[in-house]
Parts: structure tokens; C-alpha cells; sequence
């Protein structure tokens, strides 16, 4: 197939309509057929917990989602302005692409034949909003190079608001378009762009400061891997290689970096895909690199490989055959998995998208009106909750698990002397009673007549690091405040449920020492806002090794919360 078969301004065009009309096409009928991922679900509980941020992003998905779901609640709903905004993202592309002579098919087979825009096409996720910011960042840029004013500059500054609120991997696209073109801050209406994005983002900043910056924390030490394995970098190089196309993948990162820069866009796309890929790159040593996070760099790609085509006319003879059969294996995927074929189901990354309706249904035919605790993660009560439509399903976060939305949101004060369902994924032995037989397996629970946990209370010790020797005893002090509206009492003077504070002393995965506070614990009292302090008593390992040393506060049943940063313990 020939490139030169539609060469006319108005059949390009018309071309680009057509795939246009049939991606949006395929989103709608597989957003309206394939039910929702877990994180879908978690985020459609951002959108009906308004707030200018969250533990994990900022509040844009959870804006897209509010405006589909307000329309019609269901899968189609929560995930219909993200379908639009990546049909817009492909079209203004394409609007910046044409501009350097490039062809319409070409454009085509490249675009869709990413598998990343082919996910976050429909799947409802920050890095839909973060595609879409970052095609109308670059398209706008584009047209503020060519054209200072203040005009042009507040577009910008309101785009960039978008960006940062989107994900906070827009700061590289911001942070690697001003390497790329440092000329730019000599322009007086930069700065215009600059404090009208700040303005627009001070609320999140304000956000993140009164929640003691929960993402900061979750993102720049809690995701952080305890050593580094080879297998994250080698997942990296080959994870990018699929994403961007099985077959083309590797072709696209090549021909990007061969365009030769003629104009400051071009440099601003180059070093934005360069410096994005080996940013992640880096990140790996610190941990697993999900292979979405480069959508930024990926959408500068595509760019760059259309502007390198128009600086060329010599394009491989096979390009197009193989881009062809890159497309259509994508596409077949997607129709086997709108096909439900027993097979897809049981494929480790589609079985989470298959019989979850009807696992919350079953959930929900056996805890009725009530409230229901979960003990795996954030994902499953956002799921129940988006299927029954309410916000009766609540996580458990226990001291085994990592730090969530869930210990933001007031849901825990709901659930405070109720009594409520609690459920887990396998038997837990003298706690559960019930089994329950579901679509996506059998689960176990027990009713809990009178509820009371304390995920929100965090013990602040100032320490990070800190040496012992085996066997050592040494003391903590402690410093809580009580972040409810109620007061708190940690006695266990007429409640059914008993609180102990206890030291955990984990190494890797295994919980190695578990040590109670003393008695002078549950003598603490306190009002709402209230601080006071208290002295741990503590004793280190037998073993000399590399500790981490969390406090958690534990009442039956449920298996204790992490109620503090982590403190680094060796023992030496």
C-alpha cells in the first residue's frame, strides 16, 4: 500500500475523519461492554468525593468522571469524556502533524498502532487527562513560538493548570520544554503562563500542605523498592518497546531520534521524548516503571517520527505492511476481548475486567443496607461501591498494606460503632464464619457488631533513621493528635473491642517482632485537634539486619493499621 494513494488536502482530511469516526467507535462499544478496572473504580470515588486532591493524583479523573457519570451511571458514563478527550488528543495531533507535510495514512498506522493510546483510549485513568494536556500544551506551544502576546500566554497558563492537575508527571513536560528553549524565560508573557498556572494550582498546593503531602510521600519513598532488581530495567526497555507498537515500536523510538531540528518546537519535542524515557529509565532503580507513565513521551514520538518522515522521502518499503499488521494485531485484541471468550477471561490481565458486577451483587445480596470492610486494599470496596452505587464499602488499610485515599476520607467515621460486614479474600481462622460463594471465587466474612478502628491517628516520632545493637532497649517518643471531629480515648474500659498500639519490627516481607505498648498507653485521652506525647519502650532484635520499625493500632478483629511513617532500624 502506497502513501501517495491519497495525497489531496481534502481526501487527507477525509481519511483522518474516517479513523477518527471508527476509534471513537471502538472505545464507545468497548467501555460500554467490558467492565471496570479496579482503579476505574477508585477513582469514580474521587469524583464523588470532590477535593482538590488525593493520596495518589491530583483531581482531573476524577473531574472526567464526574461529568460522564452525572450523565448516566455505568461503565459507558464513568468513562465517556475520556473516550472524547482521546479522539480530540489523536485529531490535534494530527493538526499539529500536517503542518510539517507528513501523510495522512502514515499518521494513521502510527497512531494506532500505540497500545498505550489504545488503552487509555477508553480505560478511565489520570493518564487520559494527562494525553489530552499534553497534545493541547504542545499545540498551543507551538502557536505561542510562532506568536508572543497575552493572549496566547494565558491559553498556555490555563493549559498547564490542566497538565498539573492531571497527573503530576506533567512537571517533566513542563521542567523539559523550558531546558529545551531557556530563551523562552527572556519573554515577559512567560511569566504570565507562570503565575497564572501557579495561581490556578495553589489550591492542590494548599491541599497537599494541610494533608502533611500525602502523594510527596507515596510517590518520592513508599513506592520506592527495598533493592533493586535487573528485571525492573530489562521490563522497562521491553514494556516501552510494546507499548508503542509490538512490531513498530522499536522503529518509532529509532526514527524519532533521527529528525534534525529546524525550528525550537522540534528541539522542545526532542528533548521532551529524550528526557522523559531516560528519566523512567533512571526511576527503575528505584523500583517497577508502569509502562503508561511515558504517555507523555510517546505522544512527542509521534510527532518527531511524522516530522522526521516530511524531512525524508525515503521511507521503508515495508513500513507500511508491517504498520498494517502492528494495527490489526491491536485491534484483534481488543475484539477478542469484546468477544468474553472463556479464554480471555482466564488471561492474568483481563480476568479483572470479567464477573465483578455480579461478584458485588452476591456481596451485596448478603450485606444489604450496611456497611462493608474489606482487608484487600483500596480496589475491591471502590468496585462495591461503584456497583451497588453507594459509599458503603470501606478498606481496611492494615500495617501489612500501603497508606490509601481511604485514610483521608471521613468513610471512617461512618463506620464508627456500626455494625458492618467485614470480608476477605481467603479464611481467616477464628475470625471468619461465613463463606460466600461469588463469581470471582469464594469469599470469607463475619458480622462485626460494634466497629472502632483508628486508621487516621499517626504517631510522629521525627526520627527516619536510626542504629541499635541486638537486644538493645531503648525508648521512642511518640507524638498524636487527634485528626477527628470526635475525641478519642484509647482505653479499653467498657468497650467490646480492645485497642493496643504495637511496634512491628519487619524485615522484607516478614513481620519479625511485634511489641506492645505498656499499660500507660490506653490512659490516653483526647479532644478533637488534642496533641500529646508518649514514650515507647521498646527493645531491638535479637538479629543484627535492616529493620523497618512501624507503630499500628489494632482492634479486633481486624489485624492493626499503619498509624505512622516507617523508621529505618539497623542493628549492628
Amino acid at each position: 500500500m502506497q502513501a501517495t494513494a491519497v495525497n489531496k488536502p481534502a481526501d487527507q482530511e477525509k481519511l483522518i475523519w474516517y479513523f477518527l469516526s471508527c476509534w471513537t467507535l471502538l472505545n464507545i462499544v468497548q467501555a460500554c461492554t467490558l467492565q471496570l478496572h479496579p482503579d476505574e473504580a477508585y477513582y469514580w470515588m474521587y469524583s464523588r468525593l470532590p477535593a482538590w486532591g488525593y493520596f495518589d493524583h491530583p483531581p482531573m479523573v476524577a473531574m472526567f468522571i464526574r461529568l460522564g457519570d452525572s450523565i448516566v451511571h455505568n461503565e459507558f458514563g464513568l468513562r465517556l469524556v475520556n473516550i472524547l478527550a482521546s479522539t480530540a488528543s489523536l485529531y490535534l495531533l494530527w493538526r499539529i502533524a500536517k503542518k510539517y507535510n507528513v501523510d495522512a495514512l502514515r499518521f494513521i498506522l502510527i497512531t494506532g498502532g500505540i497500545f498505550t493510546f489504545h488503552i487509555y483510549g477508553f480505560i478511565t485513568t489520570p493518564d487520559g487527562p494527562l494525553l489530552f494536556f499534553t497534545v493541547l500544551f504542545f499545540y498551543f506551544y507551538r502557536k505561542y513560538l510562532a506568536k508572543d502576546g497575552l493572549l496566547p500566554a494565558i491559553i498556555l497558563g490555563l493549559v498547564v493548570g490542566g497538565l498539573l492537575y492531571s497527573k503530576y508527571h506533567a512537571v517533566l513536560l513542563i521542567g523539559f520544554t523550558v531546558l529545551a528553549n531557556i530563551k523562552i524565560l527572556t519573554r515577559w508573557s512567560f511569566w504570565v503562563i507562570v503565575l497564572l498556572a501557579t495561581g490556578l494550582y495553589l489550591p492542590h498546593i494548599m491541599w497537599q500542605v494541610n494533608n502533611d503531602y500525602p502523594s510527596l510521600a507515596y510517590h518520592l519513598s513508599d513506592r520506592s523498592a527495598r533493592s533493586y532488581q535487573i528485571d525492573y530495567t530489562l521490563v522497562y526497555f521491553l514494556s516501552q518497546t510494546l507499548m508503542a507498537g509490538p512490531l513498530i515500536g522499536w522503529f518509532l523510538f529509532y526514527k524519532s531520534a533521527t529528525v534534525r531540528i529546524k525550528d525550537a518546537f522540534t528541539r522542545v519535542l526532542l528533548v521532551n521524548a529524550i528526557g522523559i524515557i531516560l528519566f523512567f529509565l533512571i526511576t527503575s532503580i528505584r523500583g517497577e516503571v508502569q509502562p503508561q507513565w511515558t504517555i507523555i513521551a510517546l505522544a512527542a514520538i509521534v510527532l518527531l517520527v511524522m516530522i522526521r518522515f516530511g524531512q525524508d522521502a525515503k521511507v521503508p518499503a515495508w513500513f507500511n505492511r508491517v504498520a498494517i499488521a502492528n494495527m490489526a494485531i491491536l485491534v484483534t485484541i481488543r475484539l477478542l476481548v469484546l468477544s468474553s471468550l472463556p479464554f480471555v477471561e482466564h488471561i492474568a490481565a483481563m480476568d479483572r475486567f470479567f464477573h465483578k458486577k455480579e461478584w458485588a451483587q452476591t456481596i451485596h445480596q448478603k450485606v444489604g443496607d450496611n456497611y462493608l470492610v474489606m482487608n484487600t486494599g483500596f480496589q475491591e470496596p471502590a468496585r462495591y461501591n461503584f456497583y451497588t452505587n453507594t459509599l458503603k464499602g470501606f478498606s481496611y488499610d492494615s500495617r501489612y498494606y500501603r497508606l490509601t485515599q481511604f485514610e483521608i476520607w471521613p468513610l471512617e467515621d461512618s463506620i464508627q460503632h456500626k455494625r458492618v460486614y467485614y470480608l476477605a479474600s481467603s479464611p481467616m481462622p477464628g475470625i471468619t464464619k461465613d463463606t460466600i460463594k461469588t463469581a470471582d471465587g469464594d469469599y470469607f466474612g463475619v458480622w462485626v457488631d460494634d466497629v472502632r478502628t483508628y486508621q487516621k491517628v499517626n504517631f510522629v516520632s521525627g526520627i527516619k533513621k536510626m542504629v541499635s545493637s541486638p537486644g538493645k532497649q531503648f525508648q521512642i517518643r511518640l507524638s498524636v493528635t487527634n485528626p477527628y471531629n470526635h475525641r478519642i480515648s484509647f482505653t479499653n474500659t467498657g468497650y467490646k473491642m480492645h485497642v493496643f498500639l504495637e511496634a512491628c519490627f519487619v524485615q522484607g516481607d516478614a513481620e519479625v517482632k511485634v511489641e506492645p505498648a505498656g499499660d500507660d498507653f490506653h490512659n490516653i485521652n483526647l479532644k478533637p485537634g488534642e496533641t500529646t506525647s508518649y514514650v515507647f519502650n521498646l527493645t531491638a532484635p535479637d538479629k543484627k539486619g535492616v529493620y523497618d520499625l512501624m507503630f499500628s493500632l489494632r482492634t479486633g478483629p481486624f489485624q492493626g493499621s499503619k498509624n505512622g511513617r516507617v523508621i529505618n532500624i539497623s542493628v549492628e
